[in-house]
């Protein structure tokens, strides 16, 4: 196992920090376990974290129930390795030497458990992915 210094840090951004970035926080610890250090903010964030992701997450046993949206701040950006926005626009510090993907996915705000699992699923999908790009022996 890594040491912490060692770990590949990920940080997922969104703007509220209720449903997709938590959802994608927690299916890369769910999956990668100590192997990667995550985090997840949101540039304007919520004072809970979405019902409906709470649900969705629940689902397929993964929960977020105690989790609490945090504020994006400069610091957790140059601590990350690889930081994923999902919605956020401009309002995500950019950082030379940082890799940036984003995220393209529907904000589950408002919407019923129908309309989210696609999303979840979409996430848990991107994770997966990413989990295996960073794994993959070079």
């Amino acid at each position: 196992m890594p040491t912490p210094a060692e770990r590949p840090s990920v940080l997922f951004v969104c703007v509220h920090n209720a449903g997709r970035s938590q959802m994608a926080a927690a299916f890369l610890t769910h999956l990668a376990g100590d192997h990667v250090q995550v985090r997840s903010a949101g540039s304007a964030p919520a004072a809970t974290v979405n019902a409906v992701a709470v649900d969705a997450l629940a689902e397929v046993g993964i929960d977020i129930s105690a989790e609490v949206p945090k504020v994006l701040t400069v610091e957790a950006v140059q601590a990350s390795d690889v930081v994923i926005t999902m919605g956020c626009g401009d309002t995500c510090p950019v950082f030379p030497g940082k890799r940036y993907l984003d995220w393209e996915l529907p904000d589950p705000a408002g919407q019923g458990l129908d309309a989210v699992r696609p999303i979840r699923d979409e996430i848990e999908k991107r994770v997966r992915e990413l989990v295996d790009e960073m794994t993959r022996v070079s």
